[in-house]
């Protein structure tokens, strides 16, 4: 039997731009506005009186039941307002993340109904890029989500911080694919990976003959940004002579290339990143303390993956997906290997985790990931050291290794691997070399070789 709300209730409904809806303490629908019907795809006839976890779980069972904050159970049991963030599912079964606002609405003769408004915060195709997506449902991931939503509407400079691996690249391409530049260009650049000398001549471009070898102008990064963004990765390794022509550019928006005259004007939104202290940095003396608070107008902490330990299997299949798409054969993990991921507390974080999917893919048997292919950091250290070669670092990989990578380039296998471990070990080629057991001119060849 279908509830009749009063003229006051369907004018609340109606006044509502964003999604909105009215459901009764049995969890049922009573009434729902135009947008809501419309995000989740079925008409006002047909929605009242389904249960609320139908249309936007997609679930046989109210939220709480699956361990999430359920804004229905909140607001009923003590008729305040409660707000969460969730995973819901549009129109198209796919998710999306929302920011719910729960009030508690009196209808007529003292009823009292739960009113749902539903904020969309990311569609995850947003949190996307060609080598790994940020996925995840966890209270940690869900907040950080939608801070970073919010962040991407404002034009202030941001510092992501976190540990190495926790995807600070995928959050700045986020920010900015949601901000108003979005149809500008996205520019990077890892602060670690440019020499001193060079710094300038990448960030401002230079001029024909500015230096002996010069032979013809050249843009820097703050022109190819210009009305965009430009990600500063590493922005804890900007060498300090830099970081005052830096700042000056931040300061006035004007520069010049190097062996130039003409005044150039810089509009880029800067999204700096770092896993270090830059405060610290400061007071030893390290780094400008003007700079860190013009690149740190706005701050965001990405989680780490011990953190939200929840997202791995999901994260885990997100990964499998696209390095199968790439060309391998279809892997499925055991809940004996997931359960190993789980319990591992991935000091390489989102990173370290792609790159052990990569080995495990390579080396499972009839596409069957089982913990004995989930080669871990401690249990690789120990098989470098009983004499076995690592994955991807052989020269010569052998006829059989081929076939059980079915398909992926052996050489994206074998760069993915030595970029990752230049990465931690912050470009130091020597260290790089003795884990990988080769010379460090078998390295440098490598590196050109694949342009690193």
């Amino acid at each position: 039997m279908k509830t009749k709300l009063s003229t006051e209730l369907i004018s609340l409904l109606e006044v509502q731009s964003a999604p909105f809806v009215l459901i009764d303490e049995q969890y049922q629908i009573v009434g729902a506005n135009q947008a809501y019907c419309e995000n989740y795809g079925i008409s006002q006839q047909e929605i009242v009186g389904k249960h609320c976890y139908e249309v936007s779980h997609r679930s046989d069972v109210p939220c709480h039941q699956h361990g999430e904050d359920c804004p229905h159970q909140a607001v009923f049991s003590t008729a305040k307002p409660h707000e969460v963030i969730h995973t819901h599912f549009d129109r198209h079964h796919r998710p999306e993340y929302a920011r719910i606002k729960g009030h508690p609405i009196m209808g007529d003769a003292g009823v009292r109904y739960l009113g749902e408004l539903v904020m969309p915060i990311a569609n995850p195709e947003e949190l996307n890029c060609d080598d790994m997506r940020m996925v995840g449902h966890s209270p940690a991931f869900l907040q950080c989500v939608e801070m970073l939503a919010r962040v991407a509407e404002s034009e202030a400079s941001v510092l992501l911080l976190g540990e190495s691996g926790v995807g600070k690249e995928l959050a700045a391409q986020y920010l900015h694919k949601r901000s108003s530049r979005h149809d500008k260009p996205f520019v990077a650049i890892n602060c670690a990976a440019i020499t001193e000398t060079m710094f300038e001549d990448e960030l401002f471009g230079h001029e024909r003959g500015a230096f002996t070898g010069c032979i013809g102008r050249k843009q820097g990064l703050f022109e190819l940004a210009h009305g965009g963004t430009l990600f500063l990765d590493e922005a804890g390794e900007i060498p300090l002579l830099m970081q005052a022509k830096l700042l000056r550019v931040l300061e006035s928006g004007e520069y010049r290339r190097m062996g130039g005259t003409d005044t150039l004007k810089a509009d880029v939104r800067i999204v700096a990143a770092t896993n270090r202290n830059l405060l610290e940095m400061a007071e030893t003396g390290h780094y400008r303390l003007d700079l860190y608070y013009r690149i740190a107008g706005i701050d965001v902490r990405l989680p780490s993956l011990r953190e939200r330990r929840s997202d791995i299997p999901a994260l885990a299949e997100a990964m499998l997906k696209r390095i199968t798409d790439a060309g391998a054969p279809r892997c499925k993990l055991t809940e004996r290997a997931l359960a190993k991921l789980t319990e591992y507390d991935f000091p390489g974080n989102v990173r370290e985790l792609r790159n052990i999917l990569l080995r495990a893919v390579a080396i499972c048997h009839n596409s069957i990931i089982d913990a004995d292919q989930i080669v871990l950091g401690s249990s690789l250290a120990t098989s470098q050291k009983a004499g076995i070669t690592p994955l991807v670092v052989n020269s010569v990989v052998s006829e059989e290794l081929q076939k059980a990578v079915a398909g992926i380039p052996i050489a994206q296998l074998e760069a993915d691997y030595i970029a990752e471990l230049l990465k931690t070990h912050h470009g130091h080629r020597r260290n790089v070399a003795d884990i990988l057991g080769i010379s460090e001119r078998t390295l440098y060849r490598k590196l050109k070789q694949y342009e690193l």
